[in-house]
């Protein structure tokens, strides 16, 4: 009998333990999250960067979310159904992150749009991808904009995601004036720290007709209970879009939507799959008060998707849905849009590209 007295009584004390192990952790969790907030950039401009960006010529963007290096064709996540929670190793994010920068490199645009680059993170080891791909593109011009600094997170049990630090990096052939971090609008339910924050950059670029190029770099919300907070994020970014255009700038967006900018991807591309809250088309009316129209990079005759659900490795019949694309103001005008596709080979998105021409 006492035997058992005692050994209720460590069982007591072990459970006690834990409970407040988990209230500590719950209560560092709640006191370590802050948002970053708006924020003035530094541009990095080389000498080698051309003082404008032409207008009346051909010109591309190439925009990529390059899931943090970690995403090849043979990984799941574990928020999105898989079990990998980091990268595979050192090794293979290493020798990723350069195969991603070699294939920016050689689509030779005049702009690119960068998401989910990690500065610091548990998830990829702690290396500043950043570096690779400042190595990849030399002599261009660059911004970024620090989109989250999380708390430690410590699920799954078996290989805790942990703190993460991430962001969008944007890159010109022609010099940057002026950078801005814009706070976006998050969910203030628990989502807030499974989606961490938020933000687009804005980027300021001369034009050698005496306007300006403002060039938007954009990841909306993905892990939202329903979706709208990412299109409440949209409705802001359009509101600073029209009001440059209306100041006689040049606009263009691009980046990862977390939207179906097809409407209907799963038609589209003949998949079936669950219903994800962050593949949600874009409700009508959020153009409605608007000059800015939606760029879905699009070949009818050869339909490619930007981005998997990376519940598993990437097998054929496997979700797909297109969430990259662009933004423009009346007086860009498209020449095509298409995603460049990989295979999801080295990211859980393709990179997509657009043709334009500043002026009308």
């Amino acid at each position: 009998m006492e035997r058992i007295k005692k050994a209720g009584k460590i069982l007591l004390k072990v459970l006690l333990a834990l409970v407040l192990i988990a209230a500590a952790y719950i209560a560092y969790v709640f006191i370590a999250y802050h948002r970053i907030g708006d924020q003035t950039l530094a541009p990095e401009n080389p000498a080698s960067a051309e003082k404008e960006i032409r207008t009346g010529e051909a010109l591309s963007v190439t925009s990529w979310n390059i899931g943090f290096g970690a995403y090849e064709s043979d990984y799941g996540f574990f928020m999105d159904g898989g079990h990998e929670s980091w990268a595979w190793s050192k090794e293979r994010l290493d020798a990723n992150l350069k195969k991603i920068g070699a294939l920016l490199a050689e689509q030779h645009s005049d702009l690119y749009l960068i998401q989910e680059v990690d500065m610091d993170s548990t998830r990829s080891y702690h290396f500043d991808e950043r570096k690779y791909l400042t190595d990849a593109l030399p002599g261009l011009a660059c911004a970024w904009a620090q989109n989250y600094d999380s708390p430690f997170l410590a699920y799954p049990f078996y290989q805790p995601h942990g703190a993460s630090k991430s962001c969008l990096m944007t890159f010109s052939k022609a010099g940057i004036t002026k950078a801005e971090r814009v706070e976006l609008p998050i969910e203030n339910g628990f989502t807030k720290f499974l989606d961490l924050d938020r933000c687009y950059s804005r980027q300021y670029i001369p034009t050698d007709d005496g306007k300006q190029l403002v060039l938007y770099n954009l990841h909306l919300s993905a892990y939202t209970s329903d979706g709208t907070i990412a299109t409440e994020q949209l409705k802001l970014l359009l509101a600073d879009m029209q009001g440059e255009y209306e100041k006689g700038s040049y606009c263009i967006a691009g980046g990862d939507f977390n939207k179906d900018l097809l409407g209907d991807s799963k038609k589209v591309f003949g998949v079936e799959g669950a219903e994800y809250s962050w593949a949600q088309p874009i409700p009508e009316e959020t153009f409605r008060d608007t000059d800015i129209r939606l760029v879905a990079p699009f070949d009818p005759a050869d339909p490619k998707p930007s981005c998997r659900n990376a519940d598993s490795a990437y097998h054929q019949g496997q979700y797909v849905i297109t969430v990259d694309g662009f933004l423009l103001s009346p007086n860009v005008t498209l020449l095509g849009a298409d995603v460049l596709s990989t295979g999801f080979t080295y990211s859980d998105h393709d990179p997509v590209r657009m043709n334009f021409i500043l002026g009308q």
